[in-house]
């Protein structure tokens, strides 16, 4: 697994460009990634809707909940879906529109400084040792690509969003990722 720092692509992801993203600050360095879990609709698995959310296409009319959210422009860096597969939606170097309104030791606004990684999922279902062990690969290409990244800066949304978010949700084994890692703690937000 590797990154080109020329493109900010992953070459073993499928690339789908979305249209919410722009240019990062140039103030800050990319320091911090943070963890998400996303479904759609909620706690249903293997549809290609978040592609479509990500790139302002989902339909309102095909599930109540689509209706609540098909005029929010989001979007994420990367999405691992339960089998393990990538796609990105934004190149790394870009500003990706996945934190919101947020804060991470002090500094806020953290879409200007951070990478946004989704996992399918949702706060209370299992997710998937593929997914963890894919995370844990990229997550290491991340680290060897972009200097200013640490394996302890490492978050969860409900962490640089406490009270809005609660994603990447008790379901996630921080403890099992630590391992995978090699590392003992992450930084707290």
């Amino acid at each position: 697994m590797k990154i080109d720092t020329t493109t900010g692509l992953l070459d073993c992801a499928s690339y789908i460009a979305s249209p919410n993203q722009d240019q990062r600050s140039g103030e800050q360095s990319t320091d911090l990634i943070v963890l998400h879990n996303i479904s759609l609709p909620p706690a249903q698995f293997e549809a290609n809707w978040v592609a479509d959310f990500f790139t302002n296409s989902l339909p309102p009319d095909q599930h109540p909940y689509f209706e609540s959210i098909s005029q929010l422009k989001v979007s994420s860096h990367l999405y691992i879906r339960r089998s393990g597969e990538i796609f990105q939606f934004v190149p790394f170097h870009q500003r990706a529109w996945h934190a919101g309104v947020s804060c991470y030791q002090e500094k806020t606004g953290c879409n200007d400084f951070s990478i946004g990684i989704e996992l399918e999922g949702t706060d209370d279902i299992a997710y998937e040792v593929i997914q963890y062990t894919v995370l844990a690969e990229v997550l290491e290409a991340l680290i060897q690509a972009y200097p200013d990244l640490k394996k302890q800066r490492i978050t969860g949304h409900s962490d640089i969003a406490p009270g809005r978010k609660s994603d990447p949700g008790n379901s996630f084994d921080w403890q099992k990722l630590r391992q995978l890692l090699n590392i003992s703690e992450f930084e707290k937000a």
